[in-house]
């Protein structure tokens, strides 16, 4: 099957954040502000966040239809693509592609996610949906901005959820790290109720986490780009083992960025793992096999993993989404569409649709 001239949605695309994106932070830190700077270096155009030693690469990131062998050129802020931050131009790029409508996640605010004062961080992320909205307004049907939120303390986070949902937001989009406790906790119980009421899914991207950035890994540096979907496995994991998912049924939980071939064979080791080892290892009282959980409550996106159309089968066709992830270099553009081609041949019809489009419309409120 080809995918022709049908709509697509992009199920996990990407802002620039430039220093603008912080001008409405709080006042009382207006000076430590997330700041453009410029290195004369190979890094280029960066973000620099006061308290965190890592700069955020904004040139070599947001290099969407550069030529990988040219990534290592530095690149200054007017050589930025304008779609990361310009809405109109944004559109542009949409209709150059047929996309119809992108799920917006940060790129400065990943980074931000690992900074240790949560006061500093909430602050940032409200600035952060500030600007996101009035970015999303310009096309609210096409540009679907996702919330950042910090979540301290179970009734702030409820309070969160309903801003984001005031704001016009599709959803939110949690830490890899969390402030208190960990996500599978009863004490964020309320905020999994309002996420539900509110019909808000809970995102999970990957990069957000301690364990997914900068981690340790033998042999190559490389390695570390191969690696980064563990955090959210580990996420999925612990939510589905400790009962979450029992307690919340209809929670909708989507794991971005992190490829979907993984699934069937993860899926098979949360069971193996369960119906051997749950009567002398500690999990949660959990009422059906891992796997149903997996493949009721948890959504996955890709942008070019090939391995999805050979498991397709063996996945919950409405939990998979295609993305472009725009403007990132790992993205799809400017050849989403001979991307799918080539990823879906042995995918039908009903597949195809389902994955580039509809299953994204249904959770983001636009089927």
């Amino acid at each position: 099957m080809a995918i022709g001239n049908r709509p697509l949605i992009s199920a996990d695309s990407h802002i620039a954040e430039t220093q603008a994106c912080y001008a409405s932070i709080e006042k009382k830190y207006f000076d430590r502000r997330p700041r453009n700077a410029t290195a004369d270096d190979a890094l280029g155009a960066f973000i620099e966040i006061p308290g965190l030693d890592m700069k955020v690469p904004m040139g070599s990131l947001c290099r969407a239809g550069v030529p990988p062998e040219k990534w290592g050129i530095p690149v200054s802020w007017d050589e930025i693509h304008p779609a990361g931050y310009d809405p109109k131009a944004r559109l542009q790029i949409q209709d150059e592609e047929g996309v119809t409508a992108e799920v917006i996640y940060p790129s400065v605010g990943m980074v931000i996610c690992l900074h240790e004062d949560w006061d500093y961080k909430r602050a940032c992320f409200d600035a952060y949906n500030r600007w996101l909205a009035e970015f999303c307004e310009t096309a609210p049907d096409r540009l679907l901005g996702i919330a950042q939120v910090a979540i301290q303390t179970p009734e702030e986070g409820v309070k969160e959820l309903e801003q984001a949902k005031a704001m016009g937001f599709r959803g939110v989009m949690l830490c890899g790290d969390p402030a208190f406790e960990d996500y599978d906790s009863p004490k964020y119980d309320p905020v999994w109720e309002a996420s539900v009421g509110l019909d808000m899914p809970i995102n999970f991207h990957i990069l957000t986490g301690k364990d997914q950035m900068g981690m340790e890994v033998r042999g190559p540096k490389m390695i570390q780009q191969i690696v980064t979907i563990r955090g959210n496995q580990n996420i999925v994991m612990m939510m589905v083992l400790s009962g979450v998912f029992d307690r919340h049924p209809d929670l909708k939980v989507i794991m971005v960025e992190n490829d979907a071939g993984w699934i069937p064979h993860f899926a098979f080791r949360l069971d193996h793992a369960w119906e051997r080892h749950r009567w002398w290892m500690e999990a949660g009282a959990i009422q059906r096999k891992p796997s149903e959980y997996v493949h009721e409550n948890v959504y996955a996106t890709f942008q070019d993993d090939y391995s999805v159309e050979h498991v397709i089968d063996a996945v919950n066709l409405e939990r998979v989404m295609w993305a472009t992830d725009f403007p990132h270099g790992d993205g799809t553009y400017p050849e989403s569409r001979k991307v799918i081609d080539e990823i879906t041949t042995k995918m039908s019809e009903t597949q195809i649709q389902s994955v580039v489009y509809d299953n994204a419309a249904k959770l983001y409120g636009l089927a």
